[in-house]
């Protein structure tokens, strides 16, 4: 990874929809040049997808939580399997200390985070924060993280 990577990367995570040449302008190489290095970025799999980030309060869904769940013993492999189908799971994450996992979701009102909860406490003990307002979002990766 050098230096015009770096930028690329950087411009790629602004704004997904870039053009190549408008990259080229913004770092000082051609179109080809700029192509030429994103190709070999998803080859190498420092590039895997590209995608879009829905306003999720305009499709409807008002409420955005962080649930960490404790596993109760035994059912840890079970919940892993079932996770993934839950739509309202935006991320998930398997982490240490007390909690065995952490969740974003994302609800249309507290009926629907009530009938999410009354599902995961079959898994374990969870415990639950409401998202006020998200500081800082998707940052992107840096150079000298």
């Amino acid at each position: 990874m050098d230096k015009l990577n770096w930028a690329i990367l950087e411009e790629l995570q602004k704004n997904a929809r870039i053009s190549f040449s408008e990259i080229g302008r913004k770092i000082g190489l051609t179109s080809p040049a700029v192509t030429e290095r994103v190709r070999k970025m998803e080859d190498m799999g420092i590039i895997d997808s590209y995608k879009v980030n829905l306003s999720h309060q305009k499709i409807g869904y008002q409420l955005r939580a962080i649930i960490t769940l404790r596993a109760f013993t035994g059912r840890l492999k079970a919940f892993l399997e079932t996770v993934k189908d839950y739509k309202e799971v935006v991320n998930c994450y398997r982490i240490t200390g007390n909690e065995n996992i952490i969740m974003e979701v994302i609800l249309r009102d507290q009926v629907h985070l009530e009938k999410l909860i009354d599902k995961l406490i079959t898994y374990g003990e969870t415990r639950t924060h409401i998202v006020l307002s998200n500081i800082v979002k998707d940052g992107p990766v840096k150079k000298n993280i």
